[in-house]
């Protein structure tokens, strides 16, 4: 069995070297790697992300928790890679064209990680083309697409119209999120999910992939 509370204890603190010891201890004493991602880090990282939405933790303590969880994550890549139980998800997931604001896009990342994703960081400044190519390479189920200022909202329904056009738009979800955008923006440039924050971000994909 996993101990749930020592690895939620360890991560919220930021405790890399815990963390390690008690994904290689979990491994030790016959655990899956699936299981120690599942209830270990991913279980940890959803509750910091829980605290996070509430208001009851800021970004510094997310921050520190995910680096926490990278440090078990280590460990058990080489053993998930190899698994051919273990597909992760993908979403892939960038900065319109314009915008240079990666911050934001950087804690969306983090928690998708914590969340059990594979995520494919395009950057900033990433032209509708980029992610059609991207698309195409990576076959991913969910696109984020994140504008943090008001002149390049209307990038994303430009980015989302070269998706469609594309031919691209009926295999993948795409989910939009920033600063100034709102859920009734997101419904009208076609979108099928909107993220006030990096928490609900995890939350929205995860609903997005069981439709």
């Amino acid at each position: 069995m996993v101990n749930k509370e020592k690895f939620h204890i360890a991560l919220s603190q930021g405790k890399m070297n815990e963390v390690k010891e008690l994904t290689q201890e979990a491994l030790d004493n016959g655990e899956t790697a699936e299981m120690i991602l599942k209830d270990g880090l991913i279980h940890a990282m959803d509750q910091v992300g829980s605290k996070f939405k509430s208001g009851e933790i800021y970004i510094p303590e997310v921050l520190i928790a995910a680096r926490a969880m990278h440090a078990g994550m280590a460990i058990l890549k080489p053993i998930l890679s190899k698994s051919t139980t273990s597909s992760q998800e993908k979403v892939l997931i960038g900065t319109v064209k314009g915008d240079l604001h990666d911050i934001g896009k950087n804690l969306v990342i983090m928690m998708l990680e914590g969340g059990g994703f594979e995520v494919i960081d395009l950057g900033i400044d990433v032209p509708a083309s980029k992610f059609i190519e991207a698309i195409q390479t990576h076959q991913p189920r969910v696109v984020g697409i994140s504008a943090l200022l008001t002149t390049t909202m209307r990038e994303m329904k430009t980015t989302l119209e070269a998706i469609e056009k594309a031919g691209l738009r009926n295999q993948v979800k795409m989910i939009v999120g920033g600063t100034p955008l709102t859920e009734k923006f997101a419904g009208e440039i076609g979108a099928d999910g909107y993220a006030p924050d990096a928490a609900s971000a995890v939350d929205v994909v995860r609903s997005l992939l069981v439709q």
